[in-house]
C-alpha cells in the first residue's frame, strides 16, 4: 500500500502559516484511506459533510502531520465505517443531516434524527419526513437475559441520553446508547452569520467547554484569513483554557467519588472548583469565560488585580489539593469501587482515537498541545500524564495529574504574560476561504472547520466534540460490570451530550 503522503498534504502543520490544504479525493483515494484507518497508520480526527461533498480530517500517527480530504458527491460515498468503527456514528449523522448515503455501512439506522424534525436531510435538500418508525435497538441472545432502559430523562440535573442495558442478573452483557436528544442544529445556525455571531454559537456548543470551542473556532478563522494574533492574547487564551480544565477536572474528581458513595470528595472538590470559577469571574468578567475568546484575540484583557486573584487562588488549591489526593488514595472502600472497574483496553482507545483523559488513561499518548503544538504551549513546559490500566481509577489519576500540570501552567502564563494589544481586527478575505482549528479541551481535542465567503460571512462550519469518539467506548467498558457500576463508569468518561448532539 503506497504511503498516504502522496495523497494528502500532511507536511508539518502550523496554525500560523494559513489554511490547511484540502485535497480532493477520488473513489480509489477514499478506499485507500479506509485501509490506512484499518491498519492504524492514520487516526480519524473528523468526518463531516458539506454542500456536495464529504470531508475527512486525519492525523498521521507518530508525527505532527494532519491532512484534510474532500470527496465530491451528491448522493453517496464509500463507507469508512466498514474499516474504522469510529467513523460509523459520524456517517449516520451525515445521512441524517445531508442525505448522503455511506455505501456498505455496517449500521444504516438514523442517529441524530429521531423523526421529530418534520423534514429529512435538513442541511441537504430538505423534504417532508415520513412517519417515524420505532428505533431498532440491537439484540442479544442467551439464557436469562433481560433489558433495563434508562433515560433519556435522568434523576440528576444532567443532559438527556438513553441507555439500553441487556443484563444477565446484575452483569451487563450489552449496553447500547441512543443520543441526539439535545440536537440544536448548530451547523445550520452557523450558515450566513458573522464571525462574531459564529464565535458566540461555537462557545455554546458544550457549555463546560466554552473556552475550548471558542478558541478552536477562532483558530480556524485565523487560519483561513492568515491572521497574526497578538502574543498577549494567545497567553490569555491559554490562561482561560487552563482555568477551564482545572475547574472541570476538580468537579469530575469529586463527582466520580460521589458515585461511589464518597460524598466528602464531592464537597471538597466542589469547593475548590468554585474558587476557580470565582477567580475566572474576577479576572475575565464571567465564571465560564464565555464570549471572551474571539477571532483575532480576546475580548477582555487581564488586569493586575485579576492576575493577583488568580495567583492567590492557585496557591490555595496547591495547598489544599494534595490532602484530597491522599484521602482518595488511602480510602480502601473507595478504591474497591474504582480499581479494575470499567477498563478500556489500549487497543480500543487507539482504534477510536480517544482523546483526553479517556485515551491517556488507556495508553494513548496524545495531547494536541504537544502533538500539534500551538502558541503559547509551544513555549511552555508541561508533562502529559499517561497510564495503561484504563479503569475508573486510572481516569481519576489522569485528572489528578492534569490538575497539577494546570496549576504549573497557570503560574507560567501569569508570570510570563507579555504586554501589548489583545486583539487584531479581521479583514475581508476577498475570496472564499476555509480553515481548520484544533484545541485541547478538558475532555480532549476539539476540532472546528469553517468556510468563509468573500464578504467574511460563514458559509459552512463543522464542530467536532471529543465525545464522538468516546461515547462508543463507554458501551465497551461497561460489559462484564454490574449495572450499579454504570454511573461510576459514565462519570469517569463524562462525555458531553450537547457537544456530541450538535
Amino acid at each position: 500500500m503506497p504511503d498516504l503522503r502522496d495523497l494528502i498534504d500532511i507536511s508539518a502543520w502550523n496554525f500560523r502559516t494559513g489554511p490547511l490544504p484540502e485535497r480532493q479525493a477520488s473513489r480509489a483515494d477514499w478506499e485507500r484511506v479506509g485501509d490506512a484507518l484499518e491498519r492504524g497508520s492514520v487516526t480519524l480526527l473528523g468526518l463531516w459533510a458539506g454542500a456536495g461533498c464529504v470531508r475527512l480530517a486525519l492525523f498521521a500517527s507518530g508525527t505532527r502531520h494532519v491532512g484534510l480530504l474532500s470527496y465530491r458527491t451528491d448522493d453517496s460515498f464509500p463507507s469508512l465505517g466498514r474499516h474504522c468503527a469510529a467513523a460509523q456514528r459520524p456517517e449516520r449523522a451525515i445521512r441524517d443531516l445531508y442525505g448522503l448515503v455511506p455505501e456498505g455501512a455496517p449500521d444504516m439506522r438514523p442517529w441524530l434524527d429521531h423523526g421529530r424534525w418534520r423534514m429529512e436531510q435538513p442541511l441537504g435538500t430538505p423534504r417532508p419526513a415520513p412517519p417515524a418508525e420505532p428505533y431498532r435497538f440491537l439484540t442479544a441472545e442467551g439464557d436469562s437475559l433481560h433489558q433495563v432502559p434508562v433515560g433519556p430523562v435522568h434523576a440528576g440535573i444532567i443532559e438527556p441520553g438513553h441507555f439500553r442495558f441487556t443484563a444477565q442478573g446484575e452483569t451487563v452483557v450489552r449496553l447500547e446508547e441512543r443520543l441526539g436528544y439535545v440536537h440544536k442544529g448548530i451547523e445550520g445556525l452557523m450558515r450566513g452569520v458573522s464571525l462574531d455571531r459564529g464565535a458566540a454559537i461555537a462557545g455554546r456548543t458544550s457549555g463546560d467547554s466554552t473556552v475550548a470551542y471558542a478558541w478552536a473556532f477562532a483558530q480556524a478563522v485565523e487560519a483561513a484569513l492568515a491572521m497574526a494574533v497578538p502574543p498577549r492574547a494567545l497567553h490569555l487564551r491559554a490562561l482561560m483554557a487552563e482555568l477551564e480544565r482545572l475547574a472541570n477536572h476538580l468537579g469530575d474528581i469529586g463527582a466520580i467519588c460521589n458515585d461511589a458513595a464518597f460524598a466528602m470528595m464531592l464537597a471538597q472538590c466542589g469547593a475548590l472548583r468554585e474558587t476557580v470559577l470565582r477567580a475566572a469571574d474576577a479576572a475575565f468578567g464571567h465564571r465560564l469565560m464565555r464570549d471572551r475568546i474571539v477571532p483575532g484575540g480576546v475580548a477582555q484583557d487581564l488586569s493586575p488585580e485579576g492576575a493577583a486573584e488568580i495567583r492567590a487562588v492557585m496557591a490555595d488549591i496547591g495547598r489544599r489539593f494534595p490532602a484530597l489526593v491522599e484521602l482518595y488514595d488511602n480510602t480502601a472502600s473507595l478504591l474497591d469501587r474504582t480499581v479494575g472497574t470499567g477498563r478500556l483496553a489500549p487497543d480500543l482507545a487507539a482504534a477510536f482515537g480517544a482523546g483526553g483523559f479517556v485515551g491517556r488513561a488507556s495508553g494513548r499518548d496524545f495531547d494536541t498541545r504537544r502533538a500539534l503544538p500551538y502558541a503559547p504551549y509551544d513555549a511552555l513546559t508541561f508533562d502529559v500524564p499517561v497510564r495503561n490500566d484504563g479503569d475508573v481509577n486510572a481516569r481519576i489519576w489522569i485528572r489528578i495529574e492534569e490538575v497539577r500540570q494546570s496549576l504549573g501552567l497557570i503560574a507560567q502564563i501569569v508570570d510570563t504574560l507579555p504586554g501589548g494589544e489583545v486583539r487584531t481586527d479581521a479583514n475581508l478575505p476577498g475570496s472564499a476561504r476555509s480553515g481548520l482549528g484544533l484545541v485541547e479541551g478538558f475532555r480532549g481535542d476539539v476540532l472546528v472547520w469553517v468556510a468563509l465567503d468573500p464578504d467574511g460571512q460563514i458559509s459552512a462550519c463543522h464542530l467536532r466534540d471529543p465525545s464522538w469518539f468516546q461515547w462508543p467506548l463507554l458501551e465497551a467498558v461497561i460489559e462484564g460490570n454490574i449495572i450499579a457500576d454504570f454511573p461510576l463508569c459514565n462519570k469517569s468518561f463524562n462525555c458531553s451530550y450537547s457537544g456530541h448532539d450538535l
